[in-house]
């Protein structure tokens, strides 16, 4: 017998970026007979053009990660049953999180923040996550990512125009505030309850959430308290994932698995 049954989708989008970047990817699961949703985040409902021009953005500033938690929960609740989730970067944390509650059918996250506890180690990371995280800094101004950090963050390896367009097309101020409460226990996980089926996506050409971290967070959940939990690595992607022109074989796997499970 089949573990998940909804046929409702939200995705769960990440920090530095706008929820329109689910747009191809909500086509393509309501082809294959999902109802989907892509809720923005609290105060980036505008588009990501006029967001940037708020910015430094104090009411963006002003964001921490349990008040997007509830804004998700508070949306799943209303739903008429339990969402699959599909998390993106932070969206990742705050699908692992979710699930944690018991409010989600089943989990995929891509390229995850890792919850509490979870230490990467890599250069890449600390290059890319110090301006965010935005330490000696005024945690009043919402960070904006220049298209250089930009560049090494998401789109390393692409051709300088993608990464232009990428970034026109995606990229939104932030919260530094929120993105410290990742490392905080608003951000910790019980690795030993049984939760509903999870699914881990990484890639290995991703600077910001290497795969080293997304397969250590993969590895604290027990694997022997009868809940599903799988692996998948392809090779290639950078934290751009989900925008990449072969985002359809991410989409893709993560929908057969979904539908064996």
């Amino acid at each position: 017998m089949q573990t998940i049954q909804s046929k409702t989708i939200v995705f769960i989008t990440g920090c530095f970026v706008h929820n329109s970047g689910w747009d191809t990817w909500k086509t393509f699961f309501e082809q294959r007979g999902y109802t989907t949703h892509a809720p923005a985040w609290p105060f980036k409902e505008a588009p990501p053009a006029v967001l940037r021009s708020r910015h430094p953005d104090p009411d963006i500033a002003s964001l921490r990660l349990v008040q997007v938690m509830d804004h998700y929960a508070d949306f799943i609740k209303k739903l008429p049953e339990k969402p699959i989730l599909i998390g993106h970067s932070f969206g990742g944390l705050l699908t692992q999180l979710l699930v944690n509650r018991d409010l989600a059918a089943a989990g995929a996250v891509i390229h995850s923040v890792p919850p509490q506890g979870i230490i990467p180690l890599s250069f890449s990371f600390f290059k890319a996550t110090w301006g965010p995280l935005g330490f000696f800094t005024d945690v009043k101004k919402s960070f904006l990512m220049s298209l250089e950090q930009w560049q090494y963050a998401f789109t390393n390896g692409m051709p300088l125009e993608e990464q232009k367009a990428a970034y026109e097309a995606n990229c939104i101020p932030e919260s530094k505030q929120l993105s410290r409460d990742g490392l905080s226990s608003a951000a910790k996980i019980d690795f030993k309850k049984p939760h509903a089926p999870l699914l881990f996506v990484a890639g290995d050409n991703d600077n910001i959430m290497p795969q080293s971290v997304n397969r250590a967070n993969f590895g604290k959940y027990a694997q022997n308290n009868g809940s599903i939990t799988a692996w998948k690595l392809f090779p290639g992607r950078n934290h751009f994932v989900v925008g990449l022109p072969n985002w359809p074989e991410v989409a893709t796997y993560i929908a057969d698995w979904i539908e064996q499970n």
